[in-house]
């Protein structure tokens, strides 16, 4: 017997049923922006990247990343990973470890030996970068990439900077950093060691550069006035890990203080723990304002190292220093007690802070110096034209990221100067909140801690401290990834629409609403895990 006519309808073939015209409000697919986009300094996509990854394609996640970031490896070492500070996940477990992600995908192109190309045609511009640090050598990998021709020029005996100079191997192992710094090399970057431009504009006029950056890093440790016996031994923190990296290492004897409470005072005193001193740091305010990172505090006090808070130097002699007892007041600034202490000293190491040197740019016109930085526009462009700065030459937070972004940058920017025109950043997205998730899809996943090596070793070597993910967790924890605010193709719209009026477009394409049907009901944005969907008046 012949069916009914009404059940063998094709679908969407029935002229009744069109009731989009019902509809106040209709539903519209978004990009959101993810919260660690937003925070990353070196403006990496990781969200992009942690989608290839999840998926088991590592060597197409790194090709993302490197789009934005050329040194996964280092950055997943010594970066201090804000973006996690960000993360929508820390609230409904803890953030996803993108660090630890990036330093697997980085440690595997190392390993597999990926390589990156340049697609952009030669434009016959020359642009000379001063300093082969992080900002230097981040500049250089882009303006290649750009199709430029790059010399950068450096004072020192091997490429790096202060990844090298100011970061112990417990770190950063140095094969690690080689690595990184040659694959800018084999585009095409032609790099200078033990040549310091002493004259900018002399350097670019014998050079024929078109351009240039200048990523000078801050080599030159800050002093402070403390009075001393003529035997007293007081050194700068930066020439003590310089000096690290020399065959002849530091003699610091076993009684060291520290004075200090960044990051580079715990790193001078882990790095003489290692070498057999018995390191004490003197830092005048507490704990909590301190301006290192609370988590190398913690490392650094269970490898052996002392810290006297509230504490500063009065006076050093050939054996001894003085140091005071200070106190908080109402504002948090330190106050004097007039309580003093005698502690056995070998040597002291000045960990104040670092200054650059800023010779080169003596009698180049239109320059701003202030409070020892180079005054830039927004486009990283200095006061005379063709001359950009970044990293530590600049106004801005001192860290490896930060470098790396103002390298990036600075490339864009000197590369729609050399061809004529300005660089646009396109228009960001409104930031994807925890609010605008539906978190009940999400499965309890906690995160996965990377191995620490052992006290004992620590103590005594210089093996790297923190060790990687493997394969099977790296995988995991890039799964971990809520995707905020921007579709993944989960198909829950499709599957939940009660009108049939979301259609699928493909794998990578996404869907679409067929608004004839839409009546604007909104369960689709109510099961949008991730936000990406959102209902608007019907009169938009």
């Amino acid at each position: 017997m012949d069916k009914p006519f009404a059940i063998t309808l094709d679908p969407g073939s029935s002229l009744a049923n069109h009731t989009g015209s019902w509809r106040t409000e209709r539903p519209v697919y978004v990009d959101r922006l993810p919260p660690c986009n937003n925070q990353c300094p070196a403006g990496e996509d990781i969200q992009g990247w942690l989608f290839h990854a999840e998926s088991g394609n590592y060597e197409k996640a790194w090709q993302h990343l490197t789009k934005d970031n050329p040194f996964p490896a280092i950055m997943g070492r010594v970066c201090y990973h804000s973006c996690e500070s960000v993360c929508n996940r820390a609230k409904i477990d803890s953030a996803v470890g993108i660090n630890s992600v990036e330093r697997f995908l980085g440690d595997e192109a190392i390993k597999r030996k990926w390589k990156l190309s340049q697609t952009a045609a030669e434009t016959g511009k020359h642009v000379l970068i001063v300093g082969a640090g992080p900002s230097g050598m981040s500049a250089a990998y882009h303006l290649r990439r750009f199709g430029h021709r790059v010399t950068v020029y450096d004072a020192g005996p091997f490429m790096g900077g202060m990844m090298r100079f100011g970061i112990p191997k417990y770190r950063l192992p140095r094969d690690v950093l080689d690595a990184e710094m040659q694959r800018v090399v084999d585009l095409g970057v032609e790099v200078k060691l033990n040549s310091k431009v002493d004259n900018l504009l002399e350097t670019m006029e014998s050079g024929k550069f078109d351009a240039a950056f200048l990523a000078v890093g801050a080599h030159i440790g800050k002093r402070a006035f403390i009075p001393a016996g003529a035997v007293s031994k007081i050194v700068d923190a930066i020439s003590v890990l310089r000096s690290m990296e020399n065959e002849e290492k530091p003699m610091l004897g076993r009684r060291v203080i520290v004075y200090g409470g960044g990051n580079t005072a715990i790193d001078v005193a882990r790095t003489a723990k290692r070498m057999g001193a018995e390191p004490i740091i003197v830092y005048r305010r507490n704990r909590e304002k301190a301006p290192a990172h609370d988590f190398e505090i913690e490392e650094a006090m269970q490898e052996g190292v002392m810290i006297k808070w509230l504490s500063t130097i009065k006076e050093a002699g050939d054996a001894n220093i003085t140091i005071e007892k200070m106190e908080l007041d109402d504002t948090g600034f330190p106050q004097p007690t007039g309580e003093f202490e005698t502690l056995e000293a070998d040597s002291v190491v000045l960990a104040l802070g670092q200054d650059v040197d800023l010779g080169l740019l003596d009698g180049v016109p239109g320059l701003v110096v202030a409070d020892g930085v180079v005054t830039v526009d927004p486009n990283m462009m200095t006061g005379h034209a063709g001359i950009f700065a970044g990293g530590d030459m600049v106004p801005a937070d001192r860290n490896i990221t930060i470098a790396v972004g103002h390298g990036k940058k600075a490339a864009r920017n000197i590369d729609a100067w050399l061809r004529g025109t300005s660089y646009i950043a396109p228009p960001k997205h409104a930031v994807a909140n925890f609010e605008s998730l539906n978190t009940w899809y999400y499965a309890d996943a906690p995160k996965t801690v990377r191995p620490m090596l052992d006290i004992i070793r620590r103590r005594s070597t210089f093996e790297e401290v923190q060790g990687g993910l493997d394969e099977s967790t790296a995988l995991f924890e890039a799964r971990r990834c809520l995707s905020c605010g921007n579709c993944f193709e989960c198909d829950n719209c499709y599957g939940v629409c009660p009108d049939n009026a979301v259609i699928k477009l493909g794998p990578g394409n996404r869907f679409k609403f067929n608004l004839d049907y839409c009546k604007g009901c909104g369960m689709c944005v109510a099961e949008c895990p991730c936000g990406a969907i959102t209902m608007e008046p019907e009169n938009i």
